[in-house]
Order: C-alpha cells, then structure tokens, then sequence
C-alpha cells in the first residue's frame, strides 16, 4: 500500500478534528484498523473507502484513490510481514518452499540463492535476516497458533543440498513434537486440489478481521476484503480435509529427512 494514502488519510482525519477512535466509531471501524491504514500497513477494502468517506465528508475520494491491487510482492509483503508479527493465529499454504517463519538459515540462504536478478550477498545477509527475525515469533510458547499445509513437493524438492533438505525438515519436525507448530502435508496422490495456484497465508488477529496474502511470481497482495478472506478460508480448510493427519504427516517428515541422510 502507498505510503502517501495512509498520510493522506491522517492528515484529513486530523484536519476534522477527529482522533483515531472518532474516527473508526463513525466509519464503524477498529482504531487499530484505522492505524494500520494511516501507517500503510493494510489497504482498506471498498467498503471501508466508502465508509472512511462519509464519515470524513471527503465525496468519494478514499474510494476512487485506493491504492493499486497489482503492487509488487516485496511492497505488500512488508505489510503482511508486520501484520504477521501481531497475528494470534497464522495459517500457513507452501507449495515449492517451506514457509518463510519455519526456515532454517542455511535453507533460507538457498532459497533466496534463486533470486533473479542475483542478489548481492551482502543482500542476501540482509534478506535472511529479515527472515529469521520473522521466525522469532515462534519463541513464544503458545501465541501465535501456527497451522503449515505444505504440499509435498515442499519435502521432495531439493533446496540447496541434501543437508540442508535434512536439517530444515527436522528443524520442523521438532516444531511439531513440542507442539509449537501443526504441519499436514498434501501427498502427491491426492491429485490436484485447491490452493494450487499459488501460496497463502490466513491470519487472524485480537482487535481487527482476518486478512489473507497471497503471493505468485513477482507478485503479491494482501486480502482485506471479507468476501475474499472467507472463500481464502473456504479454499483452506477444504484442501485441509484432503491432506495427511498430523501423526502421518511428521512420519512422512521424519522418513524424508531420513532419506536425505538426517540421523541423530
């Protein structure tokens, strides 16, 4: 999202006279909803443009400017990623790569090796960083709930090298034996199913509605709208019903990292 939006946003909520709070009652929002705009974190949907513009008097103007759906991955990921540091619960779809909060460094040092054009490897020093700071929030006990749907091309592929294939699935597998992390893994016998047109990441939150990021190849956006979120949660659970239970799916884990050589 525009930074310039959310600034445009404050700077004529300011001009009413209105606090955040004032704000959110009349357009019949969260005040957390309306910060996260202001900071260009989240887009509104149409609905809120509308909303925001009647309780600011601003015509149509919030709803006629809203930022463009087809924003670059590396814009809309910062949002998702600082959402992603408030979420209560994260629910995670990967279909080539492990999800970036469950990487391991030398994995995410591989997958970001992919990169084109190349990155520097003082850039990619950055970049791992950035993402294992993100896993931190998996040193909490308890919060957030994490839920990974990895395909099971995610455990077949070879990243980097077997080694290191060994050492991320069973960083993983030690998630899901301390019960830090639940992981179903959708076997190739399935066939297709839903979700396979791209990753997905569901999250829900304390004070606002859930959203949903959804990411392809240079390209990503972060859902707010709730018609799309709730079909975003359909599609989930439904591919969800087809995957492998928990028990299998950490046999599965442990067997592959097995293959690629892991042993204790």
């Amino acid at each position: 999202m525009s930074t310039t939006y959310g600034e445009w946003l404050k700077a004529q909520r300011e001009a009413a006279g209105l606090t955040q709070q004032e704000l959110a009652d009349a357009a019949i929002m969260t005040r957390s909803h309306i910060a996260h705009i202001e900071a260009g974190r989240r887009v509104p949907s149409k609905e809120d443009a509308r909303r925001l513009d009647r309780a600011l008097g601003t015509g149509n103007v919030l709803s006629s400017f809203l930022p463009d759906d087809d924003a670059a991955v590396a814009d809309y990921f910062e949002a998702a990623r600082l959402l992603e540091q408030q979420a209560l619960m994260i629910r995670e779809f990967a279909l080539s790569f492990m999800p970036g909060i469950l990487q391991t460094e030398r994995y995410a040092r591989a997958v970001l090796g992919t990169s084109f054009p190349p990155v520097s490897d003082e850039e990619r020093d950055r970049l791992v960083g950035t993402r294992l700071e993100r896993a931190k929030v998996l040193e909490h006990p308890v919060s957030p709930v994490v839920w990974a749907l990895l395909d099971e091309a995610v455990l077949r592929r070879v990243v980097g090298s077997r080694g290191i294939m060994a050492e991320q699935i069973m960083h993983l597998a030690r998630l899901v034996e301390r019960g830090r992390v639940r992981v179903h893994v959708m076997p190739y016998g399935v066939g297709a199913y839903q979700l396979l047109q791209s990753m997905l990441t569901l999250m829900w939150f304390e004070d606002q509605p859930p959203l949903a990021y959804s990411e392809g190849i240079q390209v990503g956006k972060v859902h707010d709208s709730p018609t799309v979120v709730t079909r975003l949660q359909g599609a989930y659970d439904l591919a969800l019903s087809d995957a492998l239970p928990l028990k299998e799916s950490l046999a599965m884990m442990l067997a592959t990292a097995e293959d690629y050589g892991y042993n204790d």
